[in-house]
C-alpha cells in the first residue's frame, strides 16, 4: 500500500454468505497549507503529489500566476505519536510581485475535501482575479476527440481501480486529445489544484488550447480554478452546477457536461465544439 491507499479489514456480504477480508481505501489526511511560514488553511487530501496540490491552490487563490511567482515549497516537521515527519504540513513562499492577496482573505482555515469554496464571503470576491483572457482562445474540438476523453482519463485512474473512492482531474491537448497530467484525490478540487500545480511547475501556464476533464460534477469552484489557469475547456462527466454556467459564460469559457459515450451537453461557447 502507498500512503494514497490504506487497508482495513471488512465483513463482506454477498447473498447469503458472508467473509472477513482486507480492503483497500483511499486515503485522507490533513494537509496544513502555510505561506512564508504563516499557516494559510488546511485543506483534506490524498497523499501524493503535495507540491502539486498547493502550487495548484495558490493558482486558484489568485496567489500565483507564473511559475516565477512561486519561489520555493518544502515539508515542514509534522510528526506523528512515534516523532516520525507526517509530511502533511507543506510551506510555500512566493516571490514578491507587488499584487495584493485577495482571495485568501475571505477563506475559512479549514478546507474539507468536499469543498474547497465553503468560507468564501461572496461570489464576486472570486469573479474578479480571472486573470487570463480564456474567451479569446481560439480551441476548435471535434466531437469525436471530445467523447474519447472520459476513457483515456480512466484508464489513468491507478488507485480508484483499487479503492473506487476517488476523483480524477485530466488536462488534454486540445489539437490531439493527448492525456498530459492525471491525478486523483478524495476531493474533486484537489485533483484539479494537482493538475493544474503541475502545470504551473513545468511552465505550462496558461492552459490555453487544453481541455480540463473532472471525473464528477462541474462546480462553480472547479469553473473558476479552470479559468484562473487559462484553460479554454472545462468538461464534466457529470452536470455542472447554475452558477458554474453562469460563470463561464460571463468569461467565455466552454462548458460541457454529462460526457458519457458520445454524447455531452455544451452549456456555453457551443462554437468551440465543431
Amino acid at each position: 500500500m502507498t500512503r494514497a491507499t490504506a487497508r482495513r479489514r471488512v465483513l463482506r456480504l454477498r447473498g447469503d454468505g458472508r467473509s472477513a477480508r482486507p480492503d483497500a481505501l483511499a486515503a485522507e489526511e490533513p494537509l496544513e497549507i502555510r505561506l512564508g511560514g504563516e499557516p494559510l488553511t488546511v485543506t483534506m487530501r490524498t497523499p501524493g503529489q503535495d507540491f502539486d496540490l498547493v502550487a495548484g491552490f495558490l493558482v486558484g487563490e489568485g496567489l500565483v500566476r507564473a511559475g516565477e511567482d512561486l519561489a520555493a515549497l518544502r515539508y515542514c516537521a509534522g510528526t506523528d505519536e512515534n516523532g516520525a515527519n507526517t509530511y502533511n504540513v507543506v510551506d510555500a513562499t512566493l516571490r514578491d510581485t507587488g499584487r495584493p492577496r485577495p482571495l485568501s482573505a475571505h477563506r475559512n482555515l479549514l478546507t474539507t475535501s468536499a469543498c474547497g469554496l465553503c468560507g468564501r464571503d461572496t461570489v464576486e470576491a472570486v469573479r474578479t482575479h480571472v486573470h487570463h483572457p480564456v474567451g479569446e482562445d481560439p480551441l476548435a474540438v471535434p466531437p469525436a476527440l471530445l467523447y474519447a476523453l472520459p476513457d483515456r482519463l480512466r484508464a489513468a485512474q491507478r488507485t480508484f481501480d483499487s479503492t473506487g473512492g476517488l476523483h480524477a482531474a485530466g488536462l488534454f491537448d486540445g489539437r490531439t486529445g493527448e492525456l498530459l497530467c492525471a491525478r486523483e484525490d478524495v476531493g474533486r478540487h484537489n485533483a484539479v489544484d494537482k493538475v493544474v500545480g503541475w502545470a504551473l511547475r513545468e511552465g505550462r501556464l496558461p492552459l490555453t488550447g487544453q481541455i480540463l476533464l473532472v471525473s464528477g460534477r462541474a462546480s462553480f469552484e472547479l469553473t473558476q480554478k479552470a479559468a484562473l489557469a487559462g484553460a479554454p475547456l472545462l468538461a464534466a462527466v457529470s452536470a455542472p452546477s447554475s452558477l458554474a454556467v453562469d460563470l463561464a459564460e460571463e468569461l467565455g469559457l466552454t462548458l460541457v457536461g454529462f460526457l458519457r459515450g458520445e454524447g455531452a451537453n455544451v452549456y456555453t461557447r457551443p462554437d468551440r465544439i465543431a
